[in-house]
């Protein structure tokens, strides 16, 4: 899973050496980390305990808000409304076919938030899968889901573009 390649100053080992189980994502204050501060830290901060924790409640909270909306169309969806007009009916079938796309596609991202947080579980949350180096904070701070790092997930897009799925 993690190659050799290590071209930052941050390693797999090294992260998996001092941190340690329990997650506070906070700082020494006890308040909790923001993302300003995550952005500040160093490398050699990289995928600290607060780090991991400030991921871990940010993607449990996202889990939380796809389960809920996955409820809510369940029970939109069990709403019968009885139209007589065709063309009103017609409508209704669309919003709901719409509504079905989009619980589909957090049905997809729920599968990887359950991941990310199996990963952080693991110690494995943050590196890429490919190359073994570390994502980035700004990275995972606009896709908490992100396996690879940007360099790696250009060269997948860019193979996928030239060479199909």
């Amino acid at each position: 899973m993690l190659g050799t390649i290590d071209r930052s100053a941050v390693t797999k080992a090294s992260y998996v050496a001092t941190t340690t189980k329990t997650l506070k994502p906070a700082v020494s204050d006890g308040t909790p980390i923001s993302e300003e501060q995550l952005l500040k830290m160093g490398e050699k901060d990289y995928m600290n305990a607060a780090q991991l924790a400030f991921f871990k409640a940010r993607l449990q909270q996202l889990e939380k808000d796809l389960l809920r909306n996955a409820g809510e169309t369940t029970e939109h969806l069990r709403e019968t409304v009885l139209v007589p007009d065709p063309a009103d009916r017609a409508t209704i079938e669309e919003e709901h076919a719409l509504e079905l796309r989009t619980r589909d596609r957090e049905r997809k991202l729920l599968k990887k938030v359950q991941q990310s947080i199996q990963s952080i579980d693991a110690g494995d949350y943050g590196w890429c899968e490919e190359t073994g180096e570390a994502i980035g904070i700004p990275r995972l701070l606009a896709r908490p889901t992100a396996t690879l790092s940007l360099e790696a997930q250009q060269r997948r897009e860019l193979k996928q573009k030239l060479y199909g799925d």
